[in-house]
């Protein structure tokens, strides 16, 4: 475990506390590099301990794919940061395959651990603090993908929709104890784990791959700082009479109305 001091001051989020899973790179990172701007402690997760994360995050390496790496964490959480404030669950992926048939039985489970039970189970976690402060922000980052699965991810976007369900559950289920809940869903974003999986997809089945090629109404791919604003929006104080909601950051792709 790591950390480097924060030299934000005077900012919004002065104060707060927030984790942020799958923070070392693309969406994560831009995450915590706000958070950090914005003057929060932020405590960032990868898998490996050989991943690092923006300067002035305190770093942990974990796997928030079984229980035991989510308790690890929770602790870690408690013993950094003293509890939370935000949480963004922002760890996830799955490998593409030539169609849903092919899927094995343990990618299935892989999916569905990293896509959704990681969230589950540290929610489950974290809350409690959260309820008896009275306060709080969860965000799940999902995709909006799941608006259009395809056979080749089909693990990945079911998975995902099931976590958007969840979210808004769970937001009915925190409301009363001044727990915020809601989704960011991100378009075709420009991440090296995006583009890696791009690659294996067109080696894998290059005629199926071009179905992925995007048609963006906004004309350019997303950044990953503009998935990080959405997140940032909704934990703010300008959320404050937002929960259940599904926000879909695409530039137009799939979201039309």
């Amino acid at each position: 475990m790591t950390t480097a001091g924060n030299t934000s001051a005077t900012a919004e989020f002065t104060g707060k506390r927030a984790l942020v899973t799958g923070g070392s790179r693309g969406i994560g990172a831009a995450v915590v590099r706000q958070f950090l701007d914005a003057g929060a402690q932020v405590l960032a997760t990868a898998r490996s301990a050989t991943n690092t994360v923006p300067e002035g995050a305190t770093f942990v390496a974990a796997d928030v794919r079984t229980r035991t790496g989510a308790q690890a964490l929770a602790a870690a959480v408690e013993d950094t940061l003293g509890g939370v404030d935000i949480v963004v669950h922002n760890a996830g992926g799955a490998q593409p395959h030539r169609g849903s048939s092919t899927i094995p039985d343990a990618e299935w489970q892989d999916a569905l651990d990293l896509n959704l039970l990681a969230a589950v189970r540290l929610d489950a976690l974290l809350t409690p603090g959260m309820r008896d402060r009275g306060s709080g922000a969860i965000v799940h980052i999902s995709s909006a993908a799941v608006a259009a699965p395809v056979a080749q991810f089909l693990h990945y976007t079911a998975a995902k929709a099931a976590l958007e369900n969840y979210s808004l559950g769970l937001a009915t289920e925190l409301a009363p104890f001044g727990i915020r809940v809601n989704t960011v869903s991100p378009g075709r974003t420009a991440t090296p784990g995006g583009e890696a999986t791009r690659a294996q997809w067109a080696d894998l089945d290059p005629a199926a791959a071009g179905l992925d090629t995007p048609v963006v109404p906004l004309g350019r791919e997303g950044r990953p700082g503009d998935i990080a604003h959405a997140v940032m929006f909704l934990v703010s104080d300008n959320a404050s009479w937002l929960t259940g909601g599904s926000l879909v950051v695409d530039g137009g792709e799939f979201h039309r109305g």
